[in-house]
């Protein structure tokens, strides 16, 4: 019955016409910075990273919030790294279609997450001149990260068609 049931899926897959043609961004009413969703089509090439966390300001400090900075600075921060990942890879941030946000509270906020501070943030790399482009986007506050003076941690999911 099981092998019956995956086959069904697989005959259900294979004979769904393959959409080609232009990654379709679908906008959110202003003044939201997200967009409601991503149409990829089958022929896109995607690259999807693992979470990026961000680099001390503080050179060989690692040992505070100081040392990585509030959470606005660490958004600028792991952003340059994801655009950094992107570029070895042949993307740009242009080419980013969906995020997932990792966001830890902050003390100074009473343990509150920081949204304002990474919007800030978010928004010196996606609706500018340089990059107008959105994202679909999920956003949610986390007990902790991988070092106890991150705030932020970041995944990305980039696409381009073939040209």
């Amino acid at each position: 019955m099981k092998r019956l049931a995956i086959a069904a899926c697989l005959a259900a897959v294979s004979t769904t016409p393959a959409f080609a043609g232009e990654i379709v961004r679908h906008a959110n009413p202003p003044p939201a910075v997200i967009l409601n969703g991503v149409s990829v089509p089958a022929d896109a090439e995607l690259l999807i990273l693992s979470g990026a966390l961000p680099d001390p300001i503080v050179a060989g400090k690692t040992d505070s919030f100081e040392a990585y900075g509030d959470t606005r600075t660490q958004t600028i921060s792991t952003f340059g790294k994801i655009s950094a990942s992107l570029q070895k890879a042949g993307y740009a941030m242009k080419d980013i279609v969906k995020l997932t946000v990792f966001v830890a509270g902050d003390p100074k906020l009473g343990g509150k997450m920081d949204f304002a501070g990474f919007n800030d943030g978010y928004r010196m790399f996606f609706g500018t001149a340089e990059n107008p482009n959105l994202v679909a986007r999920s956003t949610v506050q986390v007990a902790g990260l991988a070092g106890p003076y991150f705030l932020i941690e970041i995944e990305a999911i980039a696409a381009k068609t073939k040209d």
